[in-house]
């Protein structure tokens, strides 16, 4: 329990970020880049959704999970780049305390639930090249929507308790964040107390939000792979390949600097490995995941194709 003293140290003033970039032109050419990858993220992911929504082709289970993928991926880099690009452009580094945990609420829904969102996909490929037979009955829209809800609910429920946990530590000294963003490690580094019994706790839903979701993964994939090696066809093998590796691509990139980040010790972290490493699950993979998808997909380039020609004669 923490005293008045500490609740009011706690609760009394506003964090600084120090940030990912420096006031001088190689930081102002950084940040274009960034606001270029953060509106190719934005645009990507809004048609990919708009495609899946608009071409009853792509009415399928995978698409339907893929569609709440890219909407994560709006919602968490609209969460974290446009106040980076504030503070810079402002010259300000400043952020609310309730600002900071709005930034890890959010941030920490939408990393765990495309976690176990990602595994939800592994499943669906497994059914759909392992038992394409019963596909139907094992994957169909109901279960899609239970499984994409599954994620949303608990991925929010985890950033609740974590949210909770981490604004109630006693920030008795500096409170400058050398990040660009509020995340829970660089966050544990503030606080006055010892943070080892809440350390153990991220250790867990690391182990609940990644390693088994990840390991789903893995034995999904080398089913699929057992079987693809079986089929004689060598257009489905390809088709199976191409669409598989494009999920595993994304996985790589998102769960590698994931896991490194949230499952090594307090004092095992620097500021530079853990902003490096952020950026690659928080803006590099938000932009990479629709392109992956679109360009990697017959379906999807089809679906673009018509929409586009129909755009098109309408104009004409």
């Amino acid at each position: 329990m923490l005293t008045w003293e500490e609740e009011n140290q706690t609760f009394a003033r506003d964090f600084i970020l120090l940030g990912l970039l420096h006031p001088n032109q190689y930081g102002l050419l950084f940040l274009t880049l960034i606001l270029i990858i953060f509106m190719v993220a934005i645009l990507g992911n809004t048609v990919l959704i708009l495609l899946i929504r608009l071409y009853s082709r792509l009415h399928t289970p995978m698409y339907f999970l893929l569609s709440h993928l890219s909407f994560m991926d709006i919602l968490h880099i609209s969460n974290i780049v446009p106040k980076m690009a504030f503070n810079f452009i402002s010259g300000q580094q400043s952020i609310t305390f309730a600002g900071c945990g709005f930034q890890i609420f959010l941030s920490l829904i939408f990393l765990g639930a495309e976690c176990l969102l990602l595994a939800a996909m592994s499943y669906d490929r497994y059914v759909a090249i392992c038992h394409p037979l019963r596909y139907s009955i094992l994957m169909n829209h109901r279960i899609s929507v239970h499984m994409a809800a599954g994620c949303w609910i608990v991925g929010t429920i985890n950033s609740t308790i974590h949210t909770t946990y981490a604004l109630h530590l006693p920030f008795c000294g500096t409170r400058v964040i050398d990040h660009f963003f509020c995340e829970v490690p660089a966050m544990l580094k503030l606080s006055c107390v010892d943070t080892s019994p809440y350390e153990g706790g991220v250790y867990v839903s690391a182990v609940f939000f990644l390693l088994i979701p990840f390991s789903i993964i893995l034995a999904s994939y080398a089913q699929i792979l057992h079987t693809v090696l079986h089929i004689k066809s060598v257009e489905a093998q390809k088709k199976a390949f191409s669409t598989c590796s494009s999920h595993l691509t994304v996985v790589i990139m998102y769960y590698g600097p994931f896991i490194f980040t949230y499952m090594r010790p307090k004092s095992y972290h620097t500021p530079g490995q853990d902003k490096v490493l952020a950026i690659l699950y928080t803006i590099l993979t938000p932009m990479l995941n629709p392109i992956i998808y679109s360009l990697r997909n017959k379906d999807v380039l089809c679906a673009l194709k018509k929409v586009l020609g129909k755009t098109l004669r309408q104009k004409n």
